[in-house]
């Protein structure tokens, strides 16, 4: 289940591309597959064994086109060990809320990121986000939980700030919301609920056969109360740069 659309955050083979708090990895497999040379960076090193594990699994069944690489690594999002500018294109899913000092994880996201460079950010939405931690404190005072709930707007400001252009941006997983507003109302770790459980087996039914019937639906629900929101960012690129107007207007799309 994908968060960012790479229709419009588009990647080419041989890109260097960090997924920066990659988790179970998900974004890191996709832009493998689509013949980046992969960083999948997170701080759980069991989350790293199992995106290793598929990475491996990734190439013995040819899903990897030639060129492409992927490796992990870990380490802290505040003090990222790679070169200024090293990345063509950075994707921070689901992670900046996670942050107690998110601003500066967001410096150096721009310090990796090289001139002209493209960042894909996603954060909960709001409004699914408010009801959440209204219905359950467990939510978001678990150890590692959410610290912050950004609007839209605080999200671009606080990227403004520290130099990024912003693009566009969608809401993603309108029919996620509703499963974890069940789920805090009776209780996040309680998997054994009977209307969670009937929620969870319908979400897994969508992401396996997306049926044209809930794809339209979440069309409909997403900007409502999509679970999610992404934003498409670029760095500004280097003053004199002739390929800069152009690949600014497209990273604007």
């Amino acid at each position: 289940m994908l968060t960012v659309d790479f229709q419009r955050f588009r990647i080419s083979p041989g890109d260097r591309v960090l997924d920066m708090g990659c988790g179970a990895g998900r974004h890191a497999f996709e832009l493998y597959r689509r013949g980046a040379h992969v960083v999948a960076f997170d701080l759980d090193a069991d989350e790293l064994a199992g995106v290793e594990t598929m990475f491996g699994a990734m190439r013995l069944e040819g899903e990897v086109p030639a060129g492409a690489t992927a490796e992990t690594v870990r380490g802290d999002a505040l003090e990222l060990p790679f070169p200024d500018g090293h990345f063509d294109a950075v994707v921070a899913s689901e992670v900046l809320e996670h942050i107690p000092d998110d601003m500066r994880a967001m410096r150096e996201l721009m310090r990796v990121l090289r001139p002209g460079g493209r960042l894909a950010v996603t954060v909960p939405s709001w409004l699914p986000e408010r009801v959440c931690w209204a219905l359950s404190e467990d939510y978001h005072t678990a150890p590692g939980g959410h610290v912050r709930i950004y609007t839209r707007a605080e999200l671009e400001a606080k990227l403004k700030s520290v130099g990024f252009r912003v693009g566009g941006h969608h809401h993603a997983h309108g029919l996620h919301a509703p499963y974890w507003w069940i789920k805090c109302a009776v209780g996040v770790g309680n998997d054994a609920n009977p209307l969670a459980r009937a929620y969870h087996r319908l979400l897994v039914w969508d992401i396996m056969k997306r049926p044209r019937a809930t794809r339209a639906a979440e069309r409909v629900l997403n900007p409502l109360i999509g679970k999610s929101v992404v934003v498409y960012l670029g760095k500004p690129a280097a003053p004199g740069s002739p390929a800069a107007p152009a690949r600014e207007a497209a990273d604007a799309l």
